[in-house]
């Protein structure tokens, strides 16, 4: 049995600054990396969208649309954009570095771009399992394919894998709480996933300050055969991602530990995590009512931009328009 795959994704870790994903890049490598991930997130693909302004709040008090204002969220995000150049770049540093390189696809019209660079897996985030036509679009690139299923229904699931099936498919359990606390952590969904695919792993947002890496050593313990895990080599606070980012130190812990034996793993859990139990929930839980916002919220975050119109990527628009 092949060990378990350790992707370090680093998001916007890098500010925007091409030395800093330099030192992402390699430091991950270092740490035992099988891939260093990107977004591809351009901001002016950020839409624009009222409700999420103010928020909406019922008369009792519910928040009905978490408060996310736009300008703020453009302008936080202008100064993280990489351009084409970089993104191409990255794809070459990470072969110089022996680390296999992933980009998430956004916007279907990032596609068009991806393609052109030699890049070695693909991932598809949570929010984007059921955009059924960004799916059809990856596909055709013929790369594996990680796929995230926090905030997704469980037929939406199905039907994202049912696209997918005849690609090198690995899919992540995920909890869309940022941070995930570890009573929220669910991991025996994984159990129902392996139902739809063989190869399931664990992408986690737990609290690194807090928890340090426990949930991502029981998710390996119960067969993850994937560890996806937020990777910096800056401060904590010098990042939006930060608190649920992994030091070098955390991501070595991590590539030792999945290494292991399933005994030994199991061992471990048992003598140094005693309440490691908390962990597993359900294989058949639904959404929190915070997945369910966050979903409201970043499902239509950003979306193609064609001849000043927003395409997002749930619409069946033929995949030429993006050209």
């Amino acid at each position: 049995m092949s060990s378990p795959i350790i992707i370090a994704e680093a998001c916007q870790n890098h500010n925007g600054d091409r030395e800093i994903l330099k030192r992402l890049i390699h430091e991950a490598a270092d740490s035992g990396a099988d891939y260093v991930k990107i977004q591809a997130v351009k901001s002016e693909e950020l839409t624009f969208r009222e409700r999420f302004e103010e928020g909406e709040i019922d008369q009792n008090g519910k928040v009905l649309a978490i408060k996310r204002p736009y300008r703020d969220e453009l302008e936080r995000l202008s100064n993280l954009d990489l351009t084409e150049k970089d993104e191409e770049w990255y794809v070459e540093e990470c072969k110089k570095a022996g680390v296999r390189s992933m980009i998430t696809a956004f916007t279907r019209s990032s596609i068009n771009r991806i393609k052109k660079y030699d890049i070695d897996a693909l991932k598809i985030a949570s929010y984007d399992c059921a955009s059924y036509p960004l799916l059809e679009d990856i596909i055709k690139i013929s790369k594996p394919i990680f796929l995230s299923t926090g905030a997704t229904y469980d037929h939406e699931i199905k039907k994202a894998v049912n696209i997918l099936k005849n690609s090198e498919l690995t899919v992540l359990h995920c909890v869309t709480i940022y941070p995930t606390p570890l009573k929220h952590c669910n991991l025996n969904k994984m159990d129902w996933l392996k139902k739809l695919v063989p190869n399931v792993g664990w992408s986690d947002h737990t609290l690194v300050k807090r928890d340090g890496i426990i949930a991502s050593k029981i998710a390996l313990a119960l067969g993850a055969n994937c560890i996806e895990r937020h990777f910096t080599v800056l401060d904590d606070d010098k990042t939006k991602d930060g608190p649920v980012s992994i030091n070098p130190k955390y991501l070595k812990e991590i590539r030792n530990f999945a290494d292991k034996s399933q005994n030994e793993k199991f061992e471990i859990i048992n003598s140094d995590i005693s309440n490691w139990k908390i962990c597993l929930g359900s294989n058949s839980l639904g959404l929190s009512e915070e997945e369910k916002l966050n979903r409201d919220y970043y499902r239509g975050r950003f979306a193609s931009k064609v001849n000043n119109k927003f395409i997002y990527n749930w619409e069946n628009i033929s995949p030429n328009v993006f050209v």
